[in-house]
């Protein structure tokens, strides 16, 4: 099995806090703010990082339900 390390090619199932941030139209502050507050979509916490699962975030930002 070959594995490719190139990120570039590779389809990411996450956001970070500061891409979420362009998406919003917020500032990276408050998009920390939103995911520490949030239950509305998923949020990984990996010590001081943050990183938004894409699928429960789009759905979310397009108004669809979580069930």
């Amino acid at each position: 099995m070959v594995i490719d390390n190139n990120c570039s090619t590779v389809a990411r199932g996450t956001y970070t806090a500061e891409q979420i941030a362009i998406i919003l139209g917020i500032s990276v502050r408050k998009a920390y703010l939103l995911c520490e507050e949030t239950k509305d979509f998923k949020v990984i916490r990996m010590g001081r990082s943050l990183r938004i699962h894409k699928e429960s975030f789009n759905k979310w930002f397009n108004g669809e339900s979580e069930s």
